[in-house]
């Protein structure tokens, strides 16, 4: 027979290394369909543009400001998601507590943290299973003291079917020193956006 889960705040096991600090609520196995996560976004932290070709997430801001972004873009260019545009004229949204993003398979998706503050969002990824690819990130993250080796983060997601199309940044384990290109894990530096470039959370993606 199934069992329920009930958890208390700050329960689960987290999983942690350079940016990444995510608490798995709800595993994968017989009993879900999804693996449930609360995921909280170091300032500077931007997952960088993928894609899944099975599978679909959910992403839901609890706290903070996240810039959010699911749709396919008229080029899939290497530099910054935030430029990327969709057929119909849409930008990326940046929203606040109470924005969501769904994910079908296929869909290009990205998310990042361009503010000051932290952010918090409620994560599911279906099938279960996706607390396997963030236990080997983690690993990978720590190792490099939040700058991972490229080519390996490539290697991971390619074995959890995710193709990364921009790169994957972590300026909050960054050493302030100037030497910005030595941490782009990217083709093109990261740049900063004003709030206007994107959709508000009031404004429809």
């Amino acid at each position: 027979m199934a069992e329920g889960i009930m958890l208390p705040p700050g329960g689960g096991r987290l999983i942690e290394g350079g940016g990444l600090h995510a608490t798995l609520k709800v595993a994968g196995g017989e009993d879900a369909l999804t693996s449930t996560f609360e995921i909280r976004v170091p300032p500077g932290y931007d997952v960088g543009a993928h894609v899944h070709s099975h599978g679909e997430e959910l992403f839901y801001v609890v706290e903070g400001t996240l810039d959010m972004l699911a749709f396919e873009p008229t080029e899939r260019t290497t530099g910054d998601w935030h430029d990327w545009e969709s057929s119909d004229g849409r930008r990326f949204l940046r929203g606040g507590p109470g924005s969501l993003l769904f994910v079908p398979a296929g869909v290009p998706h990205a998310f990042g943290n361009l503010s000051d503050e932290w952010a918090v969002m409620l994560f599911q990824s279906a099938p279960s299973g996706h607390e396997d690819y963030f236990d080997e990130l983690a690993v990978l993250l720590r190792e490099g003291n939040g700058r991972p080796d490229p080519a390996a983060i490539v290697a991971l997601r390619a074995k959890y079917d995710i193709t990364q199309l921009t790169g994957l940044r972590d300026r909050s384990t960054e050493d302030h020193d100037g030497d910005d290109d030595s941490h782009d894990h990217g083709s093109h530096e990261h740049h900063d956006h004003d709030h206007d470039h994107g959709d508000s959370a009031a404004t429809p993606a």
